[in-house]
């Protein structure tokens, strides 16, 4: 494989941590979407860059970094949560040669996963006026699901299963072609 590894989900569905293990394994460069839209916006949480200069502002530095990264070479990238909404970021990851991964994960687990990370907490803000919590997770899976799985080659469930033990089904998957 030529492409990038492209790993898609909610936020707290793991991609950062099992990007970051993926990319060790298979000795590429990785890149995390959120930490280069913050290093954008001068290293602000994600959370600070909505409130001074809204969303569609930090939307244009994602779509902007996420067409320039799946048209690198090989890379792990994680994709921030939201990476999908925009067209070109659908374009742009559908194109890249590579490989795309959905982590899945239900709405709880995610919940739980965001209110034991005090760093999610602080650094994310709410997206809609449900303010937060399981039911926002719904509301917005409900949304952006149908793009996670239309993008993906394949779904891995990482609900009950460890960073370490997703990134090492993936390098089993990649070092297979890539198939499910």
């Amino acid at each position: 494989m030529t492409g990038p590894v492209i790993l898609l989900g909610y936020r707290a569905s793991g991609k950062s941590t099992v990007g970051s293990i993926l990319a060790e394994r298979l000795t590429w460069p990785f890149f995390d979407m959120d930490r280069a839209i913050r290093a954008r916006f001068g290293g602000k949480a994600i959370a600070r860059i909505f409130a001074l200069h809204g969303e569609r502002a930090f939307r244009d530095v994602e779509a902007e970094r996420t067409v320039a990264a799946c048209a690198g070479g090989r890379r792990v990238i994680a994709l921030g949560g939201g990476s999908l909404i925009r067209p070109e970021t659908r374009r742009a990851v559908a194109a890249a040669h590579g490989f795309r991964a959905y982590l899945r994960c239900a709405p709880e687990t995610l919940e739980a996963r965001i209110r034991a990370d005090t760093a999610t907490r602080s650094e994310r803000p709410d997206l809609t006026r449900l303010g937060g919590g399981v039911e926002e997770i719904r509301s917005l899976l409900a949304e952006r699901e149908p793009a996670y799985r239309a993008a993906a080659d394949r779904v891995i469930d990482a609900d009950d299963r460890g960073p370490e033990e997703v990134a090492r089904d993936l390098e089993q998957t990649l070092r297979r072609g890539g198939s499910a």
